[in-house]
């Protein structure tokens, strides 16, 4: 997937759906321009969250905006081919399933399925903070688990999973997701020192020349962005947490053709 920003500006309107560790979300979405043109509806992640399970909430997802066509769709998951390879926040029931093809049996609409780290990326980088960025740009989204995107050249590396690189003996969003923060209510200043020791470590093993701050704690970035020490350049992400319903609804254009 490549940036485009040549299409900005044309609409066209499609479904995107971000299906995080505790919520799904979905909204329809211009395309073109990067927006929504709805409210967002959002209903709980099931427990456990079972293809089956969390096929029914897609499908009343779909039936809130009385959708009939294609449905971009993130996953917290690694999905190669559409179909599920690694899945750390989900039922491992997950694990080999074709994504793309339990959604749309079940729901009768296409479904176009990738990370949702790497779809929230996407739209970073064709709306938001990463537009017109060469050389190498990393997203990381900070929520119930750690995403992260990568982009060399506006060109993505997909399936990136350095949420889980180890830092003292523990993945890292043990230590520096956003939940972290609110479930042992550390201080912002306490969780800035986590994350700095996060981005640093990612700091050694790619050298970014910019580094994007998304997922919902992203519009509170003035409490924790200017407390990190860090040398890399970091900036919040523009799209706030509607990144991941945007490049979802943008991947599904993209696979049908028309954007």
């Amino acid at each position: 997937m490549v940036p485009n920003p040549a299409s900005a500006g044309r609409s066209v309107e499609f479904l995107g759906i971000d299906i995080g560790g505790t919520g799904m979300k979905g909204a329809l979405v211009d395309t073109g321009r990067g927006e929504l043109t709805t409210d967002r509806f959002r209903l709980l992640t099931p427990r456990p969250a079972t293809p089956e399970a969390m096929c029914k909430t897609i499908s009343r997802i779909i039936s809130h905006f009385d959708w009939k066509g294609p449905v971009g769709c993130g996953l917290p998951a690694v999905i190669q081919n559409g179909k599920v390879r690694f899945a750390y926040h989900l039922s491992k029931k997950w694990i080999g399933i074709d994504a793309e093809a339990t959604f749309s049996d079940f729901t009768g609409c296409s479904f176009t399925m990738a990370n949702d780290a790497d779809l929230a990326g996407l739209a970073e980088m064709r709306f938001g903070a990463g537009r017109d960025r060469n050389g190498t740009v990393l997203i990381v989204t900070l929520g119930t688990g750690i995403g992260t995107a990568l982009f060399v050249d506006g060109r993505m590396v997909p399936n990136t999973e350095f949420g889980h690189v180890e830092i003292r003996g523990k993945d890292a969003e043990k230590r520096a997701a956003a939940n972290v923060r609110e479930r042992k209510k550390i201080s912002w200043k306490k969780w800035a020192r986590h994350v700095s020791e996060y981005l640093a470590r990612l700091e050694l093993y790619l050298c970014p020349d910019l580094v994007i701050v998304g997922g919902g704690v992203s519009k509170k970035h003035q409490k924790f962005l200017p407390l990190l020490d860090v040398s890399m350049e970091v900036v919040a992400a523009r799209m706030r947490n509607d990144a991941g319903i945007i490049g979802a609804a943008v991947a599904a254009a993209e696979r049908s053709g028309d954007d």
